[in-house]
């Protein structure tokens, strides 16, 4: 499957596409710089997993802790507190990134939408199910739900997305932090939370921390979903 890369600016947010023609799945991503060093990996990897066509787009986000914070809390670790940026960003892929990207690569009417991300990118994605009926496959790679209040707000409404794909490294809760030690009991719960509501879902363990094989873990995460939507 061939693919083009692209860079091109929308709204003044830096894009790249990975475009095959005729693809039947698009793929989105928030990125920041390590991402995108690591992005050819992860396209590779994920053509390399499945047969189906597809494209993906990564924006980059600058303001991380604002622009992926579905409100504003604490720092929990460092001095930067968290934004509540979340909707706007949203906004931004619903309003302005989907309608232009179909119509600059004429995207057939019918493509399926996956909205993935790693980190506070996961957990954005894993918001925005819950906001948003856009998606049909939501990629949650080690997201943050330690976030403070998360655990309130997955207990208290019910996803719009039914197919949600959650992974963490399997050390990542043995930390000091208290904040962030909370986020295997979260994604465990968040897990059953979601079979509660017969999405249809996974928890898979990947070996190490958090800063381990980003790309192949989001890679992996959407091809799960490539094949399950």
């Amino acid at each position: 499957m061939k693919y083009r890369k692209e860079k091109f600016v929308i709204d003044d947010k830096e894009c790249i596409g990975y475009i095959t023609d005729g693809a039947k799945y698009l793929l989105i991503q928030p990125v920041d710089e390590h991402d995108i060093e690591v992005l050819d990996n992860e396209v590779a990897e994920i053509q390399k997993n499945t047969e189906k066509q597809f494209s993906l787009i990564a924006f980059k986000i600058e303001d991380w802790n604002n622009e992926l914070s579905p409100w504003e809390a604490p720092p929990a670790f460092g001095n930067k507190s968290f934004g509540s940026g979340t909707k706007d960003t949203l906004e931004f892929i619903e309003s302005r990134l989907i309608p232009m990207v179909k119509e600059k690569y004429n995207l057939d009417d019918e493509i399926i939408f996956i909205l993935g991300g790693y980190s506070l990118a996961g957990l954005f994605s894993l918001w925005s199910a819950y906001k948003s009926n856009t998606f049909s496959g939501i990629v949650a790679a080690s997201p943050s739900v330690w976030f403070n209040g998360w655990e309130e707000f997955m207990n208290n409404n019910t996803p719009l997305s039914n197919t949600i794909y959650l992974s963490l490294g399997d050390t990542e809760e043995k930390t000091k932090n208290k904040v962030m030690s909370k986020v295997g009991d979260n994604i465990r719960n968040q897990e059953q939370l979601l079979k509660n509501d017969n999405i249809n879902t996974i928890l898979e363990w990947n070996k190490g921390g958090h800063f381990s094989n980003s790309d192949l873990r989001v890679a992996k995460a959407f091809i799960w979903c490539i094949e399950n939507v």
